[in-house]
């Protein structure tokens, strides 16, 4: 597991103090520059492994398979998996009769980068549709009438869910290329220390590029005995970003709600958590400061001020009830580790005084414990809180 740490600059990013976890196994180090870029730490575990395709069987059967028998239509979906079956197929010394078979077919590819693939390899599409939905390429399907037809779907790692059963209920002879297959990843600690962070809360959000890989993480944390604890922190603390809808069908039948782009890109997807995580962090008006509270960092003043995870903990539980007294049983319980001696406490938060470098932002209270000092003209706002 790799973790890049955001660098502190007066010119902090939109997603500096947050951590994020990645899961993809392909384009990780793209989507970790991304966020990186935008003052994140990034988790890195990946969910999953890629079977290379010129090792791959079942591949090799299909190509062989439409090779003798042409389809009357080829389905596209990813750039990458097309490319990596023409380079598949050309390293079995089939390239140019599979070529020769997609050449005589109708052709449609799912969206613009997979139209580039297609037109590498000397092709050109049918039809692509401008919604790069498989929703809108079935419609298509069925509207011309798929009976009796041979068709040959790319499959992309996940099963395209309704898709092919559509397809073969209509009457069509539909033909899967698993251009690449998923597999656990040889190395499981990674991911398992990412349940770990997740269920901690020591992650503000969790990206997902596959519906294999969020299939995979929940897999893992039911081995573990954690799904419950993972679901309760993916519910309420830990935000589950998927690329698309496809993705985030694991998640959802497990009751997991997931925010998403608009277009399923790795830019709009880092672009959606850089709106979405400085939005949901704690924001208040604390002894003539503004101070707003993110997952391993706080601003103050517009500052980023880097904290240890235990004084996270106790300012967490401080703003929980801001201008209340916090008492320091209270605040021991908040500390993870930290045993039944209050003596704890009082180190932790002489650090995070510290920190933050404004050391009035919290009142001791003799005998009672902590608060924080919010202003007087927010008592009413906050009060119940």
């Amino acid at each position: 597991m790799s973790i890049y740490e955001a660098q502190q600059r007066p010119d902090h990013g939109p997603l500096a103090g947050f951590t994020v976890g990645v899961t993809a196994a392909r384009r990780a180090e793209e989507l970790g520059a991304l966020l990186q870029r935008r003052g994140a730490a990034v988790l890195h575990a990946p969910a999953l492994r890629i079977v290379p395709l010129s090792d791959d069987g079942e591949l090799l059967a299909a190509t062989k398979d439409l090779i003798d028998q042409a389809p009357d239509v080829v389905v596209a979906t990813t750039a990458i998996g097309f490319r990596g079956w023409i380079e598949a197929a050309e390293g079995w010394g089939l390239g140019e009769p599979l070529l020769a078979r997609l050449g005589e077919s109708e052709l449609l590819a799912r969206g613009p980068k997979v139209k580039g693939s297609i037109r590498a390899a000397g092709l050109t599409e049918d039809w692509s549709p401008s919604s790069e939905s498989m929703a809108e390429v079935l419609d298509r399907l069925l509207e011309e009438g798929v009976e009796g037809r041979r068709l040959a779907v790319q499959l992309h790692g996940e099963p395209l869910p309704g898709f092919v059963e559509a397809l073969r209920a209509a009457g069509a002879e539909v033909v899967g290329v698993p251009v690449y297959r998923w597999m656990p990843p040889e190395d499981i600690a990674p991911l398992d220390r990412l349940i770990d962070a997740a269920v901690s809360r020591g992650l503000d959000a969790i990206t997902f590029t596959s519906a294999p890989a969020a299939a995979s993480l929940l897999s893992r944390a039911e081995a573990r005995g954690l799904l419950p604890e993972l679901l309760t922190a993916l519910h309420h603390d830990v935000l589950p970003t998927c690329v698309g809808p496809v993705t985030a069908l694991p998640l959802q039948a497990r009751g997991v709600d997931t925010v998403q782009p608009e277009r399923f890109r790795l830019g709009p997807l880092v672009q959606l958590l850089c709106k979405e995580l400085p939005s949901r962090a704690r924001s208040l008006p604390v002894a003539g400061h503004r101070v707003e509270i993110r997952g391993h960092a706080v601003l103050v003043d517009g500052t980023l001020r880097p904290v240890p995870p235990a004084g996270m903990s106790l300012l967490r539980a401080l703003s929980r009830r801001p201008g209340w007294v916090v008492p320091r049983s209270d605040l021991l319980r908040a500390l993870p580790g930290a045993g039944r001696d209050e003596h704890a406490v009082e180190t932790a938060m002489a650090r995070l005084r510290t920190a933050l470098g404004a050391p009035k932002l919290i009142q001791t209270v003799v005998k009672r414990g902590y608060r924080l000092a919010l202003d007087p003209a927010a008592d009413t706002k906050y009060a119940d809180v």
